[in-house]
């Protein structure tokens, strides 16, 4: 592949999502046509020549197109490549995207809502239900922010093609912040704070359970009133999703003493899920959706227990054993980076 070019030419192609937009190269490239890809196209309907045809006749330089740098992959621009063929040209300017391919294809969705030929419904549900495939803990509002769909339109189609994730407990939403699917765990965390500490403000609290304050404000108005902090239709669809005998972790706040497996573990992982450095990146995300499994297991360990047959028992055991070395080696790297000593803190 020739060397290409560069200008300085600032990108200004639409607000973008934050986390993916630093990772498209704002300089401009110059580079044959020929090392080009066909793109990963939302377009259910392929390539409208017409509208290539239309840009190609009007004479006006063609905006640099986005391609993706470890494919060579067009993310948005497959009209104007058309359209520069069309005309003759063997060099054509582009802004290369460095992130994966999942979200490469996010980009090109997001890219043809935002200008150029819109999508059409049909592709658009198509793109949401393949986003939602492949970024299930994304909110429906941040699927819908994307696609140029209704929230609701999202959420009937996740009910509808995407299988029911039991281990899921957070959802990312379109401002970037992590949420839990659920608050009444943390609201009866809030609870506990504000009964050891009634002068306690709502940020300082809403802070440490990962709460909105105007939510302490709810749980401490209830609890002033001697109400239950969840309210009636929150638990009662906590009781429907957990069976009764599924005994409940009370770990929401971590605690010096030997509270056994688990123990403080959900408000830790509330806390890594505040970390912007973490959840705009790949492994972030990775590393955060593997706390969030080992949370659910937590919760549902003596059903675990109870599933399990016994000829398989001690393969498991195995496995388990095999996991708890993976993640005491994560923990002891992990440790020796931040120039910590001595045992578990």
């Amino acid at each position: 592949m020739s060397t290409p070019t560069s200008t300085s030419t600032p990108l200004n192609e639409g607000p973008l999502h934050e986390a993916v937009d630093r990772r498209v190269d704002q300089r401009v490239h110059r580079i044959p046509v020929d090392d080009l890809l066909p793109a990963d196209s939302p377009r259910t309907g392929g390539e409208d020549l017409g509208h290539a045809q239309a840009l190609a006749a009007c004479g006006d330089p063609l905006p640099p197109i986005v391609v993706h740098r470890p494919t060579m992959r067009v993310i948005d621009g497959t009209h104007r490549l058309r359209a520069a063929r069309l005309r003759g040209q063997r060099l054509i300017d582009v802004r290369f995207f460095d992130g994966s391919s999942e979200d490469a294809f996010v980009l090109a969705v997001e890219s043809n809502t935002l200008h150029g030929l819109p999508l059409t419904l049909a592709d658009r549900t198509a793109a949401a239900a393949r986003i939602l495939a492949a970024h299930p803990q994304w909110s429906d509002r941040a699927v819908a922010s994307r696609t140029g769909l209704a929230a609701a339109t999202v959420g009937a189609l996740r009910r509808r093609t995407a299988p029911p994730d039991e281990a899921a407990t957070h959802r990312i939403g379109q401002d970037g912040r992590v949420r839990p699917l659920s608050t009444a765990e943390s609201r009866r965390a809030a609870a506990r704070l504000i009964a050891e500490d009634p002068g306690a403000s709502l940020r300082a609290i809403a802070e440490r359970t990962g709460l909105s304050p105007g939510t302490v404000r709810d749980v401490r108005r209830r609890t002033g009133d001697g109400e239950d902090p969840v309210p009636p239709r929150q638990r009662e669809a906590e009781r429907k999703a957990v069976p009764e005998q599924a005994p409940r972790v009370s770990a929401a706040l971590p605690t010096s003493g030997d509270g056994g497996p688990g123990q403080g573990l959900e408000a830790l992982v509330r806390n890594l899920c505040q970390d912007p450095a973490l959840r705009l990146s790949d492994a972030g995300r990775l590393l955060l959706r593997m706390f969030d499994v080992q949370v659910a297991g937590t919760r549902r360990r003596q059903q675990i227990l109870a599933a399990v047959p016994a000829h398989r028992a001690a393969m498991v055991a195995a496995a388990a054993d095999q996991c708890a070395a993976v993640w005491r080696d994560l923990a002891i790297r992990m440790r020796s980076r931040s120039g910590a000593e001595g045992g578990d803190t």
